[in-house]
């Protein structure tokens, strides 16, 4: 029995594989720049279904894909002891996001993959490994085309004053926060990549809004031109992404790329179906 784990800031999404059989469950996001490890097991514990809770001494094998795997070894320790915690028995290794997304659009073929969910990220893989990265820098220095900096967006807009009436109204009804408030909310929680992110979804419920449009093209524009036109021979790859923000708003993903003479291959919501199919064939 083994699981697999794609953790991104938001959820994490688990595939627990046993023989032939898959089973698929969802957990909050453990990015361990913001939780610590007792928080990991006491969320685990709540959040396993009753399938796998009766079986944790059972899994052998843990296979954690991670937005903060790989950053230092204390951030590594707060993962490890975490899962350790609720699965004692089970070896635990851990990798990257982008590790994950490649393996995922990819399985064992090379190619050009990126990270546009509630952070983001990219790389070129080679059917191994990721063999090149530019650091995306995170949510306070980067995270361009995701869903913090979409967000980010969306609320200096609305603080500012930008929006027209009907969208300003638009957002109070739906989100029910003053000004005051959201700048409150943005500098006190605990996490404000996650935070910030549930706004790109105002965004794509009002793409048929100017405003809203031009947002979602500088969030890729910006994308594409801080990041991706930085790799070598980038536009000799078509570019595959994993998330929602790339999912979702598909039509101008697909028209920023070609701005910047690149075409997009595969696009999936979530990393775990394909990363599944990578680990069954392993196995």
């Amino acid at each position: 029995m083994i699981l697999i784990a794609d953790g991104g800031a938001t959820r994490t999404s688990w595939s627990f594989i046993n023989d032939e059989s898959v089973f698929n469950f969802e957990t909050e996001g453990y990015h361990p720049f913001f939780v610590d490890a007792r928080y990991i097991e006491q969320s685990l514990q709540k959040a396993l279904p009753d399938i796998l809770a009766s079986c944790c001494d059972q899994i052998r094998e843990v296979c954690f894909y991670s937005a903060g795997a790989g950053y230092s070894a204390e951030a590594d320790m707060v993962l490890k002891n975490g899962i350790a915690s609720v699965f004692p028995h089970a070896g635990v290794s851990l990798a990257t996001d982008l590790l994950a997304a490649s393996r995922a659009l990819l399985q064992k073929d090379a190619g050009f993959a990126a990270i546009l969910g509630t952070g983001s990220n990219s790389g070129l893989y080679n059917g191994k490994e990721i063999t090149h990265n530019i650091e995306s820098g995170g949510f306070l220095l980067g995270d361009e085309g995701s869903g913090a900096y979409l967000g980010k967006m969306i609320i200096a807009g609305y603080i500012r004053g930008e929006m027209s009436g009907e969208l300003k109204q638009a957002f109070e009804d739906r989100y029910q926060l003053t000004p005051e408030q959201l700048i409150n909310e943005v500098y006190t929680t605990k996490t404000p990549n996650r935070y910030c992110a549930r706004f790109a979804a105002f965004a794509g419920a009002h793409i048929q809004n100017t405003y809203c449009r031009e947002l979602v093209i500088v969030n890729f524009d910006d994308f594409f031109k801080k990041i991706i036109v930085h790799y070598p021979n980038y536009q000799h790859y078509s570019i595959n992404a994993v998330g929602s923000v790339a999912y979702y708003l598909k039509d101008i993903f697909e028209e920023v790329a070609a701005r910047h003479g690149m075409t997009v291959g595969n696009l999936f919501p979530s990393a775990i179906d394909g990363l599944t199919r990578y680990h069954q064939a392993r196995h």
